[in-house]
C-alpha cells in the first residue's frame, strides 16, 4: 500500500522574540508553481525554514520576513523530506527519485548523492551529530548512510517491515520508524534491540516527546495515539481531525503539554495532551493540510499547503507571516 505522499513543502522554523502565537499567520512564503506542494521544516535551532516538492528542488528561507536565501537543485523528480544539520552547514534531502542527497548549505553545491533504495525515499533525518543519514522508503526498508565516508553502501539497512516506511524520528541513540504497516518500530542502538507497537492502521507520522518518554503516533483512522516508549502502553487517543488518505504531520508543543495534528480539512487540530481534550483548531487554509512543525523553545507552529507556508506565533493563534512558494 502506498500513502499518497503529496509533496507539500518541508518546514524549519527559525527563532522569534516573544512567546505566543497568533490566530492568523504571522509570515508566508510566495506561491509556487502550481505543481510544488511543500512540506515544511524547520532548522534544529529554530532560524530558519526549508521547503521543497514537485519541482525537484528544495528552498531556504528566512520565514519570518518571507525571505528566500537560497534554491538547491538536483534531484530528478519531486522533493519529498528534508532535513537541516546540528550547526545548519548541511542538508540532507530525499525523494521520488530513490535518491538521498547531501548539500552545503552556503555554497548550494550537491556534496553525496546515496543510492540504494529501490522505491521512492519518503523521510529522511539526520542523527543528532550530523554525522549519519537514516532514510526510509516504500521499499520498506531504512537505510543509514555514513556522511564522512566516501563508500556508496548504506552502514546499516533495517528492513524488518512489511510494507513502506512513512516517518522515521531519530533521538541521540534510537531510530523511530512508522510504517504503512500499522507497526510503529523503535531501534535501540546502543543495546541493539528492536520494540514493535501494533496500531492496526496504517501510519503516517510518529515522533518522540521532548522528554524522550513518550511516543505520538498518526494513522489513517484519523486518530492520533500517544504510547509509553519502554511498555508501549497506550497513555491517550487524539480525535476530530480527518486523516483517511493522505500523509500528515503530527507533533508535540516545545513543551510537551499539546499534541498537534495536520488534517486534510484544511486545519490544524490542537489537544490539551493530559486531559484529550481539544484546545484550539487553527483554520489555515482551503487544502490540506500536510507538514507541521513547532519552534524547539517558542510557542511557533510552522504550517504547509498548496502553494505556500505559514509562521504562527502567540496564544491566539494569529499567523505571524506567509511565504509564498
Amino acid at each position: 500500500m502506498d500513502l499518497i505522499h503529496d509533496p507539500h513543502t518541508r518546514v524549519q522554523i527559525p527563532s522569534l522574540p516573544g512567546n505566543s502565537l497568533p490566530p492568523s499567520p504571522t509570515s508566508s512564503l510566495p506561491d509556487p508553481p502550481p505543481l510544488d506542494r511543500p512540506p515544511a521544516r524547520p532548522s534544529l535551532d529554530g532560524n530558519y525554514c526549508l521547503t521543497c516538492g514537485s519541482n525537484k528542488s528544495l528552498k531556504l528561507w528566512n520565514p519570518h520576513k518571507g525571505t528566500l536565501l537560497k534554491t538547491y537543485a538536483g534531484h530528478g523528480y519531486e522533493v519529498l523530506d528534508a532535513a537541516g544539520s546540528c550547526d545548519n552547514s548541511q542538508i540532507c534531502s530525499c525523494g521520488a527519485d530513490k535518491t538521498v542527497i547531501l548539500w552545503d548549505v552556503a555554497t548550494g553545491q550537491l556534496m553525496r548523492k546515496f543510492r540504494g533504495h529501490a522505491g521512492k525515499v519518503n523521510c529522511v533525518e539526520f542523527n543528532e551529530a550530523s554525522t549519519v543519514i537514516v532514510s526510509g522508503s516504500i521499499d520498506s526498508s531504512i537505510r543509514c548512510w555514513d556522511c564522512r565516508s566516501r563508500k556508496p553502501d548504506p552502514v546499516q539497512v533495517m528492513d524488518e517491515a512489511n510494507d513502506g516506511i512513512s516517518s522515521v524520528k531519530v533521538s541521540d541513540h534510537e531510530i523511530l520508524s512508522g510504517s504503512v504497516d500499522g507497526r510503529v518500530r523503535r531501534y535501540d542502538l546502543r543495546v541493539g534491540r528492536l520494540l514493535t507497537d501494533y496500531v492496526a492502521s496504517p501510519i503516517t507520522s510518529v515522533c518522540f516527546s521532548k522528554d524522550g518518554q513518550c511516543t505520538l503516533i498518526s494513522s489513517l483512522d484519523s486518530t492520533l495515539r500517544l504510547l509509553d516508549k519502554e511498555t508501549g502502553e497506550l497513555l491517550g487517543e487524539y480525535k476530530g481531525h480527518q486523516n483517511k488518505e493522505y500523509k500528515l504531520d503530527c507533533c508535540l508543543n516545545h513543551s510537551d503539554t499539546h499534541v498537534l495534528s495536520a488534517s486534510e480539512d484544511g486545519s490544524v487540530y490542537i489537544w490539551d495532551l493530559i486531559e484529550g481534550s481539544l484546545a484550539a483548531t487553527i483554520p489555515v487554509g482551503k487544502g490540506v493540510v500536510q507538514s507541521l512543525s513547532h519552534h524547539p523553545t517558542e510557542p511557533c507552529l510552522l504550517t504547509a499547503t498548496e502553494g505556500s507556508v505559514q509562521v504562527w506565533r502567540d496564544e491566539s493563534f494569529d499567523p505571524e507571516a506567509e511565504m509564498p512558494l
